[in-house]
């Protein structure tokens, strides 16, 4: 019998791309392929990367050549680049990075492993040719779920009845064609693809398309698997899951679906997350902060509040409707975790936007707050702006909102000494202690708890404690409960 062929996923970006690659994952373990977690112990490397903005982008292309390098002295014979930036760029990529033995797009995800037995095999795959996925599908949202079967929705796909044996989840035929890479209590849930939306400074709808949702049953049967493969905690995924349902005939469709997902045997927490400020609506703030197991999270995209620049962006709100929305949250749940991120140095940004800004930011409270600089991305409608800023006056203005927001946060953090927290334990170790999240911190993002002592504590447990104090946004606690219970 011939040797299995073995493949490495290499990860990059967003949560996203994280469910994406578990998919892949799952298509190609069905076919045969041994899945390693070290490139150097693969035939073929691939890489799923990202490509939001330019940091994002330059790593994207240094996994690539590191995995590169592993052709000259390990088992590696093939580096394939997929996601984002491969959709995005295709024969571009492919051509300024020759280094790269295959440049494959999302509608190459379906037949993933032939192409790469091509590959490995010596034969040529042609570069992926990219193109605006917007116009796949219908402009009307109604007319999108019947013109969706033919075109590639990473994220979205569900497993034949003949998986192989050992694959076949309990939950039947509509769980996920998906392998998990880890073994961690949370996991991501993709809630739909795409965004309608046309932020001027953003090329995301053009390489993931229109917005779509997935169906509230295959979004509960991936739920389900997950739970018996002892995921604790989903976060629900999209580019905008404030429109999640609009599609399917229900723009509320999320407020009836997060209790079944709560009510999901096993799982103890349901986070959401992208949320769009202009599309909150007090059902969905309802639901958030008073669903048993759903976590009264607000992922909130504000970007800016000063209201000339929001305009520009093509957005909506300022300062005092945002402080507004942020009123109502917490007027339902006094303790909801709130971050956002902000873009400053937009084309025509003045001192006094920067200034209104800061005014945001201090009467918001908000528990995580990212800070980027901008900068031009392709095919945006902002890069052909005339109002640019020197790069100069935008580097200053980054560090002094990253500084104002890093003291706001700290701040925020302190407040929240005294409370209890459901905490979910994700790392225990003899050495470096126990950590976990609370329900007001995302994974990656958020920062995350530090608790006084491990004893007791074991990976995916649910306990209570108190915050007795912060180390900058992590905050310090005591497990409420008995040790070894």
């Amino acid at each position: 019998m011939p040797e299995r062929r073995t493949v490495a996923l290499v990860t990059l970006g967003c949560a996203r791309n994280e469910v994406d690659s578990e998919e892949l994952a799952g298509r190609l373990e069905a076919d045969g392929w041994e899945l390693v977690e070290d490139a150097s112990d693969a035939d073929v490397a691939v890489v799923n990367t990202c490509g939001f903005v330019d940091a994002a982008k330059k790593d994207s292309v240094d996994a690539l050549l590191e995995a590169n390098d592993l052709k000259d002295h390990g088992r590696t014979q093939a580096v394939v680049a997929v996601g984002c930036m491969a959709e995005r760029y295709g024969k571009e990529l492919a051509e300024a990075l020759p280094e790269a033995d295959g440049v494959l797009g999302f509608d190459d995800y379906t037949d993933i492993s032939s192409r790469l037995n091509t590959i490995l095999s010596g034969g040529n795959i042609e570069a992926h040719a990219p193109r605006d996925r917007r116009k796949l599908l219908p402009i009307t949202p109604a007319e999108r779920q019947a013109a969706a079967a033919g075109t590639a929705l990473p994220g979205h796909a569900q497993a034949p009845e003949d998986l192989p044996e050992g694959l076949a989840p309990e939950s039947g035929p509509r769980a996920p064609l998906r392998r998990r890479m880890g073994t961690s209590p949370v996991a991501s849930v993709k809630l739909a693809s795409g965004c309608d939306r046309r932020c001027s400074f953003c090329a995301i709808p053009s390489f993931r398309g229109s917005f779509i949702s997935r169906r509230p049953s295959d979004v509960l049967g991936e739920t389900r698997w997950l739970a018996e493969q002892g995921v604790q905690e989903i976060m629900l995924v999209s580019e905008n899951n404030t429109s999640y349902g609009k599609d399917l005939g229900d723009i509320r469709l999320l407020e009836t679906l997060l209790p079944e997902l709560a009510a999901v045997d096993g799982i103890e927490r349901v986070r959401v997350s992208y949320l769009q400020p202009a599309e909150m609506r007090p059902g969905l703030i309802d639901v958030l902060t008073s669903t048993d197991k759903v976590a009264p999270y607000f992922d909130l995209s504000f970007q800016h509040s000063a209201p000339n620049v929001l305009r520009a962006m093509r957005r909506f709100g300022d300062t005092d409707r945002f402080l507004e929305l942020l009123d109502t949250i917490r007027a339902k749940a006094p303790t909801a975790g709130v971050r956002s991120n902000f873009i400053v140095g937009f084309p025509g940004e003045t001192e006094a936007d920067v200034d209104e800004l800061e005014r945001f930011l201090t009467g918001a409270r908000l528990d995580a707050i990212g800070v980027f600089g901008y900068s031009d991305e392709d095919g945006t409608e902002a890069a052909t702006y005339d109002n640019k800023l020197d790069e100069d006056v935008v580097a200053q203005r980054l560090a002094r909102i990253s500084q104002l927001a890093e003291e706001l946060t700290h701040q925020r953090a302190d407040e929240r000494v005294g409370e209890s927290l459901r905490v979910l334990v994700e790392s225990v170790d003899d050495e470096d202690g126990a950590t976990g999240r609370g329900a007001h911190q995302a994974p990656e993002t958020d920062g995350q708890v530090v608790f006084t002592s491990s004893q007791g504590l074991t990976v995916g447990r649910m306990v209570e404690a108190k915050v007795v104090g912060t180390e900058g946004v992590d905050l310090v606690v005591e497990c409420l409960e008995e040790a070894g219970r």
